[in-house]
C-alpha cells in the first residue's frame, strides 16, 4: 500500500486481532452488516443509511466527532461473503469509499474521501469468534494527537466490546 497511502502522510493504518466470546461468527457478520441495528448500539452514528445509485448499493455514514471538531461523513460500498477456506467458514466484509455525484458533501461536515476496511470473522473453535480487521481512513482536517491516541488505545477496543454487547442483544431485537 505504500503507493496509495504513503508513509510520509503521517496517517495510521489499523490492524486489529481480537476475539468475541459467546458470539458465533455468523451472528457477528449479521450484526456488522445490519445498518439499522448499528444505529441503536453505536453511539458515534449520527446518520447511516443505504441507497442505490445507478444500480449500485452505496452507504452514507455520518460520524459524530467530539467538540470542537467537525463531524465526518463517508460514502462507500460494502460487500460481505461467506467463504469456505480449507473446510473453515470465514465471513469476509470489504468496504471502500466511492465518489457519488448524487451524494454531495454537506456544509460543516468533512467528507472522508479515502476509506478502506477489511474484516474477516471465523469461529474460535468454541462458542465465539476470532476477528481480524484492517482499517484505514484519512479523516481530513487537523486531528489532534490526543484523539488519534484515544482511537488507537480506547476507541477500537471499545468498538469490539460494543459489538459484542450488540451481538448479545441482536436476537432479542430481531
Amino acid at each position: 500500500l505504500p503507493i496509495l497511502f504513503p508513509q510520509q502522510s503521517g496517517l495510521y493504518e489499523y490492524k486489529i486481532f481480537g476475539g468475541l466470546a459467546d458470539c458465533p461468527p455468523k451472528l457477528c457478520a449479521d450484526v456488522y452488516m445490519d445498518l439499522d441495528f448499528r444505529k441503536q448500539w453505536d453511539q458515534y452514528v449520527k446518520e447511516l443509511y443505504e441507497k442505490t445509485y445507478d444500480g449500485e448499493k452505496v452507504i452514507y455514514w455520518e460520524v459524530k466527532y467530539p467538540f470542537p471538531l467537525s463531524n465526518r461523513d463517508y460514502v462507500y460500498i460494502r460487500e460481505c461473503r461467506e467463504m469456505d477456506v480449507d473446510g473453515r467458514t470465514i465471513w469476509v466484509a470489504l468496504a471502500q469509499s466511492v465518489s457519488v455525484p448524487q451524494c454531495p458533501e454537506k456544509p460543516g461536515i468533512i467528507r472522508v474521501k479515502s476509506y478502506k476496511q477489511s474484516l474477516a470473522i471465523e469461529s474460535d473453535g468454541k462458542t465465539g469468534s476470532k476477528v481480524y480487521m484492517y482499517y484505514f481512513d484519512n479523516p481530513g482536517g487537523m486531528i489532534p494527537s490526543w484523539l488519534v491516541n484515544w482511537a488507537a488505545k480506547s476507541g477500537v477496543p471499545t468498538f469490539l466490546k460494543d459489538m459484542q454487547k450488540a451481538c448479545h442483544n441482536y436476537s432479542k431485537s430481531t
